[in-house]
């Protein structure tokens, strides 16, 4: 094969919230050669460092996959638009920058299930090691000296307020902090923030690691297939324009790509399910029906409404002055809408009888649109949103063909069970109650989106497949337990070989309750340490390799 061939000790694919992570941790003793590869350009871009500026890169094919599922069947037969980062930093690159770490027994519930070490007393202590939280880092439950700088938002605003308090009136306490010894309230989000500024896993992370000699980055480079001798990893096969090269791994591979492309790069190299692979002309190592199932996502509905004073962020988007106060503020300042992002607001519930931990999730945006990132409307309107935090129904992600420059296919299965339709209904007409609870109810002129006519359970879940959309948090695709069905086992070894590891969101064998960045974040820490416990235990008495200044060029 023509190309490159270069040699590390650990390749890692994929410059996301989990590969960037990863390249910090492994390479941090200055020894050890790493190698990370992403398909997508340098974070250069201005509207990624700006909070407000995911509206933009949000639909941004520079930065952003911009995949699409297949038609959904419960969903009006919509294919439904799925953006995941394409770039340094990943999706932490282009997300909302919201902090969640999940509940206490979202990890609990994953050991118990054969995720043996993954327990909320065993994961706890990463995701105080990630956080540089000013704010709250006398709290013993955060961090204050970790790579990611944590912000609240410090300014209080009227909508969310009123939100915060119709809450309260509907038995939802007001919180000052959702990672905190219990997730349920309503409060202010904090965010992947630091001066104004958005902090990605890029920055909190590889820009130390790119700083050693013995750390490799490469841009623009898309991994086709994993390379073994028998069943040992010996590295990656990957492209750069019309380049192909191998970039050989002797210690192993660590696919960091994702929930889509982890278990598709998995697949095209020979690990899934052996009827498909042969389907597709993919030889087959390793039969592994699991691989790409289990998929799970949060399904968001967004109620827009017409505010009944001219106070949202619509309404300083509008004018030019209003948007040159905007920029002025945050030039001055480093505060304002443009330096926290879309969504401010937040809520965690029980809505069912029978919860027992927050079950729904709210994202309040003080502005409104047609489509999330989209043109903001022309009048005061703001948006609740809301999912249900833990969907029963799963979907899987399918070769398209053999070509590892195709897109995978997407099937996301939403709303397949009653248990999920019936959350959809349930708690949309909860966020109209809160809609119509005192404060709130007094800065409502109008419900835009469902609308009044919009009436009966069936109006309200018809409601729901015509406008229902991803909150961007797929996972579940290379599920770790301890069973034989198991892709990775709780180390993040793949089952079978040798030499290779998946360390991303794929890997959690249900979906967390809220956001998924940090997470993923944690996810990689701990991967880190056991990687790096594994290879000291293999490698005793080797002597270690010196690393030597090199340039990469592909």
């Amino acid at each position: 094969m023509g190309g490159l061939e270069t040699e590390f000790d650990y390749v890692v694919v994929g410059a996301g919230s989990s590969g960037c992570v990863l390249a910090d941790r492994l390479s941090a003793d200055g020894s050890t050669r790493v190698a990370v590869i992403e398909a997508g350009p340098r974070d250069s871009s201005f509207w990624i460092h700006l909070p407000i500026g995911y509206g933009r890169t949000m639909w941004d094919p520079v930065v952003n996959w911009k995949f699409q599922t297949e038609p959904e069947p419960n969903m009006d037969g919509r294919r439904i638009y799925w953006p995941r980062g394409r770039v340094l930093g990943g999706s932490s690159s282009i997300n909302g920058l919201i902090v969640i770490r999940g509940q206490h027994e979202d990890y609990d519930r994953w050991a118990r299930n054969g995720a043996n070490g993954w327990s909320w007393n065993e994961v706890q202590p990463y995701f105080i090691k990630i956080e540089s939280n000013a704010d709250l880092a006398g709290d013993q439950l955060h961090g204050g000296s970790g790579p990611l700088p944590v912000s609240s938002i410090g300014r209080r605003h009227e909508l969310i307020e009123a939100f915060i308090a119709a809450g309260e009136a509907n038995g939802v306490p007001r919180t000052e902090d959702f990672n905190g010894r219990t997730q349920e309230g309503a409060g202010y989000f904090q965010l992947t923030t630091r001066n104004g500024w958005r902090m990605s896993a890029a920055d909190a992370y590889l820009r130390p690691a790119e700083k050693r000699a013995n750390v490799g980055v490469l841009t623009d480079t898309q991994v086709l297939r994993v390379l073994f001798d028998g069943r040992q990893v010996i590295g990656v096969v990957c492209r750069t324009g019309e380049t192909t090269c191998v970039v050989k791994a002797r210690r192993g591979v660590i696919l960091s790509a994702g929930a889509i492309q982890s278990p598709q790069l998995l697949m095209l190299s020979g690990i899934g399910p052996a009827k498909h692979l042969q389907e597709h002309g993919v030889p087959v190592l390793i039969d592994r029906p699991a691989v790409g199932q289990n998929l799970q996502d949060h399904l968001q509905f967004r109620l827009i409404y017409r505010c009944a004073k001219a106070i949202t962020t619509n309404d300083a988007l509008r004018t030019v002055w209003g948007r040159a106060k905007l920029g002025l503020e945050w030039l001055l300042f480093r505060t304002g809408a443009l330096a926290v992002g879309i969504n401010q607001g937040g809520m965690f519930a029980r809505l069912m009888a029978n919860a027992k931990t927050p079950d729904i999730q709210f994202h309040v945006a003080t502005l409104s649109a047609d489509i999330a990132g989209g043109k903001v409307h022309d009048f005061p309107g703001f948006t609740l949103s809301v999912c249900q935090l833990r969907p029963e129904s799963r979907g899987h992600i399918a070769l398209a063909s053999s070509d590892p420059m195709a897109r995978p296919r997407i099937f996301a299965n939403y709303l397949a069970t009653a248990t999920d339709r019936d959350y959809a209904v349930q708690s949309i007409g909860f966020a109209r109650k809160l809609a119509g609870t005192a404060p709130l109810a007094d800065l409502v002129e109008a419900e835009v989106m469902p609308g009044p006519d919009v009436r009966t359970d069936g109006e309200i879940l018809d409601f729901a497949r015509r406008n229902g959309a991803t909150i961007f948090h797929p996972s579940g695709t290379c599920r770790m337990g301890s069973d034989d069905d198991a892709v990775v086992d709780p180390r993040l070894r793949v089952r079978g070989v040798a030499g290779l590891w998946v360390v991303d969101c794929s890997v959690m064998p249900t979906l967390v309750s809220g956001n998924t960045n940090v997470p993923a974040m944690m996810i990689a820490e701990k991967a880190a340490d056991m990687i790096l416990e594994d290879n000291e235990q293999q490698h005793q008495g080797r002597t270690s390799w010196q690393a030597q200044p090199y340039r990469i060029a592909i």
